[in-house]
């Protein structure tokens, strides 16, 4: 472990150049992580990209934020190992280092398993334990169970993982894990942790596992009332114990169920909305994946890539939905970070919200990566990120911010669904602010082909309100019903 701080990723060359979009100057980046490994191991002609790191996902909570992310993407799956980044004092500086137990490159190794994928980080206040969750894959890249590991220092130290009970019905192949814990003292079920997976082998059943005991042993998988399947599904917790998990479903939509029992039965599924999808150009990995949060008040945010407001379905907005209860959820809306048929295409969005802020005057922060051109191709594709927020519940939103980018889509690690900065990204708010890590990529040299590493942003302040969003979908797009999603882990 080492800490790194701003001057010194500065130095070592973390400055971001700013692409010709009209958005506001960049946002301060340090690098807070890189990859380490020199795995060569090539399976079926699928070599290990070092140097790697991506798809991060982030939680906060007091002055802690913990990121977890894959580093050595493997082409066809998964990766070396998880790395992590916790930061104890508003994510001015980081200690960082690699989840043991995990694979063959893991300190100390696990034999099993050669590679790991699809972090997802969670809190545990009544146990005061933080949790990374993860799925291992065999050689045959089948998933037999779901990681946890567990820290009690607070993020700077990890046990060797747990394993989440597995399905009974005999077939299983996992995917697209995601963790939550109940942090509202007044809850009934207050310290349950929540883990969602879908299981591939039963096209995308969704299922939900347990936690009684800050993540130690975990309930047999549970799945909603009316078997429904899909995946990346986001669990959030509401105040009085309702668990909400916004999903893709397999027939191109967003859903919900939840549970108002503490996991002991779940729901049935919702639709949230029909998903309307721009392929992104280029051959970048994505896909209309939600990204949710919640406010103070047990309000629920989902959000995602979707085209129902752009004529002819050229290009993707961010657009969101919101719900009180998790079967009731409100008309579509878009984030105004570009002008209708300005031909920017926005993409991997990654939602946070102030759980100190509730209603009219919750603060919504929203980092998201975007082309300034959707009609590109791989060599003339610019990918940029960018950051912006709302301080009245996603009525108004501020001017967008730049992150960082342009960056050069042959830069990133190609995968066999695509160049890869993640299938997810995340936001996370500390006193008041904002904070999300990013996978940036930088022109790699003769020795060393790849350069992609772990960045985090400075504190992001929400901004007062500039543009309306807009609401109820244009016609003319595209809908992808009735495709069955494949596995994308």
């Amino acid at each position: 472990m080492r800490k790194v701080g701003v001057a010194a990723a500065i130095a070592a060359g973390a400055a971001i150049v700013v692409s010709a979009t009209g958005l506001a100057s960049t946002v301060p980046v340090q690098q807070i992580s890189s990859d380490p490994f020199t795995n060569t191991t090539a399976v079926d002609g699928a070599p290990v990209s070092h140097m790697t790191e991506e798809e991060p996902d982030t939680f906060a909570f007091g002055s802690t934020m913990v990121s977890a992310f894959q580093v050595g993407r493997f082409r066809d799956g998964g990766a070396s190992d998880i790395g992590w980044a916790t930061s104890q004092n508003g994510g001015r500086t980081w200690t960082h280092g690699f989840l043991p137990g995990m694979t063959s490159s893991s300190n100390p190794p696990n034999n099993a398993y050669e590679r790991v994928s699809d972090a997802s980080v969670a809190f545990d206040a009544r146990d005061n334990v933080w949790l990374i969750s993860s799925i291992p894959l065999e050689s045959n890249l089948v998933v037999p169970t779901v990681f946890v590991n567990r820290s009690t220092d607070g993020g700077l130290t990890w046990g060797n993982p747990v394993s989440i009970a597995q399905p009974q019905d005999g077939h299983i192949n996992l995917d697209k894990n995601w963790s939550v814990c109940d942090n509202t003292p007044s809850s009934p079920h207050y310290g349950n942790c929540y883990t969602e997976f879908d299981n591939f082998a039963k096209d995308d059943l969704e299922m939900m596992s347990t936690s009684t005991d800050g993540g130690l042993t975990w309930g047999a998988p549970l799945s909603s009332g009316n078997s429904a399947k899909g995946l990346g599904g986001q669990p959030l917790v509401q105040p009085d114990g309702t668990v909400i998990v916004p999903f893709e479903t397999i027939h191109g939509a967003i859903g919900a169920f939840r549970s108002t029992d503490g996991g002991a039965s779940w729901g049935n599924a919702v639709t949230v909305a029909d998903i309307n999808f721009h392929q992104v150009a280029g051959n970048l990995r994505t896909s209309p994946l939600p990204t949710a949060e919640i406010d103070g008040s047990g309000k629920v945010y989902v959000a995602w890539e979707d085209c129902s407001f752009e004529p002819g379905c050229t290009a993707n907005d961010i657009v969101f939905s919101s719900s009180s209860d998790g079967v009731n959820w409100s008309s579509l809306s878009r984030v105004p970070a570009d002008p209708v048929g300005s031909g920017v295409d926005h993409f991997i969005p990654g939602l946070g919200v102030d759980k100190a802020t509730s209603g009219s005057r919750a603060h919504l922060g929203l980092t998201y990566y975007f082309y300034p051109n959707a009609a590109c191709t791989v060599s003339t594709c610019q990918l940029d990120t960018a950051f912006i927020s709302s301080a009245d519940g996603g009525a108004t939103w501020s001017a967008a911010v730049q992150l960082a980018g342009p960056m050069t889509l042959t830069w990133l690690p190609l995968t066999s669904q695509g160049y890869m900065v993640g299938d997810y990204i995340s936001t996370s708010f500390l006193s008041g602010a904002a904070l999300t890590t990013i996978a940036v990529a930088t022109a790699g040299t003769p020795t060393q082909n790849l350069n992609e590493a772990m960045f985090a942003t400075s504190a992001l302040r929400v901004a007062g309100g500039g543009s309306a969003s807009d609401h109820g979908a244009s016609s003319g797009s595209s809908n992808i019903s009735d495709q069955l999603l494949p596995i994308s882990r």
